[in-house]
């Protein structure tokens, strides 16, 4: 059911958090049921809803494809930039999502810059559902005490070095510091309330700021008392993807692609010296659970940061992550991921439930099941790899 080459990190899963690994594989699997025996689009309803709070971001992380050196929305116009859902919209979609308790996934932007998240993770918990937030931590210490009182399940913690390592990919001096001084305080937090939620997963995108030393990461989580630390491949695309992206996108769905554009960079890796790195992780025996994601061979790993075309020999390159996911944003567009143009519904306009199977939804997952996948998606959306 699970892609194969991702079984270390659902066993993780299992281990750290064995109730929601059951509901993942539950769902999963009747996505998997409607993806094989169904060629009409139709999919079981998704396992994972992520609610893209709000564009506006307080870093400028130079890799960023919202706002880093070639960042989509640094042409946003201002009006734009200010669109965000109010409460009671969210509220309104969490209540008609609930019938079949997806996951929900506060995202950004910076989603601690929407006001009242906290309240919308307290609605999430009062429907017994199951919510994380995706966040750089630079407001974590100020609301510590109110995420575990709020019941947040987990923080998915962006981390991309020690010091003044972290500081500069992320554009700001202090950066680290802020994030270490908010992730102890949730850590003395859960120990005050005797709660091992939320969990503490944090994200290490690879770049060639920390690649050379990635031990160093796994110290510093272990120092502050992160669970997870998953180091994760760099996303990047060529511009002649996303020319050949942008054209498919045009001609087969009549929209543009402009989010894409700030994905087109090549990054400067020595892929050998990564993978004697990524050896010596994996082979480290930590309090901290350890995840390289995606799990690629030497082989991929090579050809991922050298080579602009890229298919995977161990993964089935094949998207199915429309069948499973599905991002809400600002404006209430519904997208199928949230660097894809394609809007099959609005919720402002009509119910999420009506909008999931619609047939502007469905001709999609046709399209995708036919063609397994876009230019953009084999380094661009690691998605590809986790289903």
């Amino acid at each position: 059911m699970f892609a194969k080459k991702n079984w270390v990190k659902n066993i993780a899963k299992s281990v750290t958090q064995p109730k929601y690994a059951l509901q993942v594989a539950n769902r999963r699997s009747k996505s998997y049921l409607t993806y094989h025996l169904r060629d009409d689009g139709h999919s079981a309803p998704p396992e994972t809803i992520s609610l893209f709070l709000t564009y506006r971001c307080n870093l400028r992380c130079y890799m960023c494809g919202q706002w880093g050196d070639e960042g989509a929305f640094k042409s946003f116009p201002r009006e734009t930039l200010r669109q965000e859902l109010s409460l009671e919209e969210i509220k309104t979609l969490i209540d008609d999502v609930s019938t079949f308790r997806p996951n929900i996934t506060l995202f950004g932007g910076e989603p601690m810059l929407y006001r009242n998240w906290v309240k919308i993770v307290e609605h999430v918990k009062s429907h017994k559902m199951r919510c994380n937030i995706v966040t750089n931590g630079m407001q974590l210490k100020m609301y510590a005490r109110d995420i575990v009182e709020a019941g947040l399940d987990e923080i998915i913690l962006s981390l991309d070095g020690v010091g003044e390592v972290h500081d500069n990919a992320r554009g700001l001096p202090g950066a680290y510091d802020k994030l270490h001084a908010g992730a102890m305080a949730i850590h003395n937090i859960k120990k005050e309330f005797g709660k091992s939620a939320p969990i503490l997963n944090v994200n290490c995108t690879i770049s060639e700021v920390n690649y050379k030393n990635l031990g160093e990461l796994i110290d510093a989580v272990e120092d502050f008392g992160g669970d997870i630390i998953n180091f994760h491949h760099l996303l990047h695309v060529s511009e002649e993807a996303y020319q050949e992206n942008d054209k498919i996108m045009r001609a087969r769905f009549n929209t543009l692609t402009p989010d894409w554009k700030g994905f087109v960079w090549k990054p400067n890796i020595d892929p050998e010296i990564l993978i004697a790195q990524l050896k010596i992780v994996k082979a480290r025996k930590s309090p901290v659970k350890i995840l390289v994601y995606p799990n690629f061979t030497d082989d991929e790993v090579n050809q991922w940061y050298t080579e602009d075309e890229f298919r995977s020999t161990s993964y089935a390159n094949r998207c199915m992550s429309v069948w499973m996911t599905v991002y809400i944003f600002p404006n209430g567009d519904v997208r199928p991921y949230h660097s894809m143009n394609f809007v099959p519904g609005n919720i402002r306009d009509s119910s999420f439930k009506e909008i999931w199977n619609n047939e502007k939804f469905k001709d999609y997952r046709v399209y995708l099941k036919k063609n397994k996948a876009f230019p953009v998606c084999y380094k661009g959306c690691t998605e590809l790899y986790r289903y």
